[in-house]
């Protein structure tokens, strides 16, 4: 019998994290749940913050749980991406992180493509225009003369922030460095000639390293207070998505594309080179770092973070369903009769979200969903046929066909939304695993211990590991004629 690994994955994302055992026979990957806490963007003073901190602690505890259930070769951090924290001269962290949903950076797009035109900014980062990115949140503090640019020393991505707390090693991670519209993929370095033009100080930016790079231990202060030892870190992709796209059980790429589908439905195609061309521009896709060599080409679209804002309004009511009742009331109710764009910027930011959904169809002219099951419905359905259009748009941009979409992660639980992407693009839609991105976090670790060889026996160890689950598309017409109705709901 082959001997066992087994590797810690952390997991953080925008409303929660977990730690997960990754036990590898040489084949396949048995994960076990060490810890499960939630994270959630703090009001204070104006501004909003993550609760970085309780954060780091939370980390402590999954090692220190996960430790104690196994004997730990590696571990292996990620979360999402462009959030950042600044370290002083003493490394001492200047503030607590901004959420990027912080209001901080409203108007910063526009002030950044007045100094430096659109194009450039695309030829020099490659990366979608949202104003939630890193370039953004940096430039709001120049606009608004921020003294800590003045006194940082080092800019760290909170995945970068969290293995320098664990070990003492100041760099990012590529796969991350990517997502901040700070890098230049042409060059593989910062694109510090654009960071100069916005006098973002491009001195702070430390050394990227690439996925599976070997950190170091944990420090003795770490090791001590987990009880886990001198246990080596990896940075795997330390962008959740990077990790999740590792673990996309593609037999071939060559005509499928994957939608990594949580708070944010990320959906793109797995590609050899960066994309930069003029039509790229135009669609506004974004080139980030993946895993081996490659790129990930994609868009961000929001994904069931609707969703996950609807249930808290109603759970603030005292009206309270869980997500598989919800998605069942969902399922049940009249299909196709209203359709938001889940982009809008009326659901970008928290607040009572089953009341702007409503507010958006009387506004557009169409049935106002009443119940919880019509305004899940809405969500849901509307979200499918985001995923149709930017399908076309990666046909067109690539020019490729695509028939096969691989959704992993924890959206894959809604099997509604599985079976409605299906039928929206027309494509078969092959689902699994739903911790895809614990388990490329984890591959790479192996990757770097030398137990697994290269990206294709990864995916092999995935296709060991899960049962996938395939929805085969209805009928076109019905998708057909609401997509055309999705379409006169675009930038409005």
């Amino acid at each position: 019998m082959a001997t066992t690994q087994d590797y810690l994955a952390i997991d953080l994302g925008a409303s929660g994290g977990r730690a997960l055992l990754g036990r590898f026979d040489g084949s396949a990957i048995h994960l076990k749940e060490a810890h499960r806490f939630e994270n959630r963007a703090v009001p204070a003073g104006g501004g909003l913050y993550w609760d970085f901190y309780g954060l780091y602690s939370e980390v402590r505890n999954g090692i220190r749980l996960a430790s104690i259930q196994g004997d730990l070769v590696s571990i292996g951090l990620d979360t999402w991406g462009v959030d950042f924290g600044l370290l002083d001269a003493n490394d001492e962290l200047l503030s607590t992180p901004h959420s990027h949903r912080d209001t901080r950076t409203q108007g910063t797009m526009e002030a950044v493509l007045d100094i430096v035109p659109r194009d450039r900014v695309f030829d020099q980062t490659g990366v979608q225009f949202l104003e939630i990115n890193t370039l953004f949140q940096l430039y709001s503090m120049v606009r608004d003369g921020s003294p800590q640019l003045d006194i940082a020393r080092t800019f760290l991505t909170i995945p970068d922030l969290l293995n320098f707390f664990l070990t003492g090693s100041k760099v990012c991670e590529f796969s991350n460095a990517t997502t901040t519209q700070c890098y230049n993929p042409r060059e593989g370095r910062w694109a510090t000639e654009l960071l100069d033009d916005l006098s973002i100080p491009s001195s702070i930016f430390p050394e990227i390293v690439s996925p599976g790079s070997r950190l170091g231990p944990l420090t003795p202060s770490v090791a001590d207070g987990t009880g886990a030892g001198r246990v080596e870190v990896i940075a795997p992709a330390c962008h959740d998505t990077g990790s999740a796209v590792a673990a996309v059980p593609f037999a071939s790429s060559d005509n499928a594309l994957y939608i990594s589908c949580g708070t944010w439905a990320l959906m793109g195609a797995e590609i050899a080179e960066p994309m930069l061309s003029t039509d790229a521009l135009a669609h506004n896709f974004t080139n980030e770092g993946g895993v081996c060599g490659t790129f990930r080409f994609l868009k961000n679209i929001t994904g069931l973070w609707i969703v996950q804002e609807c249930k808290r309004a109603w759970d603030q009511t005292g009206a309270s369903h869980d997500y598989a009742e919800l998605t069942e009331l969902a399922r049940v109710t009249e299909p196709l009769r209203s359709i938001i764009d889940p982009d809008h910027p009326d659901f970008a930011t928290p607040g009572d979200m089953p009341s702007r959904i409503r507010s958006f169809c009387e506004r557009s002219g169409q049935p106002v969903p009443e119940s919880e099951g019509a305004v899940i419905r809405c969500a849901i359905e509307s979200l499918a046929l985001k995923s149709r259009h930017v399908h076309g748009e990666l046909s067109t941009v690539l020019g490729r066909t695509f028939d096969t979409i691989h959704i992993v992660g924890g959206g894959i639980q809604n099997t509604l939304l599985c079976q409605l992407t299906a039928d929206a693009t027309g494509c078969e839609v092959i689902a699994g695993p739903v911790e895809a991105t614990a388990m490329g976090n984890i591959l790479l670790q192996a990757m770097t211990a030398g137990k697994i060889e290269n990206l294709d026996e990864a995916r092999e160890v995935v296709r060991n590991s899960i049962d996938l689950v395939t929805y085969t598309p209805s009928s076109q017409a019905p998708w057909d004629e609401a997509y055309g109705r999705f379409m006169t709901l675009l930038d409005r």
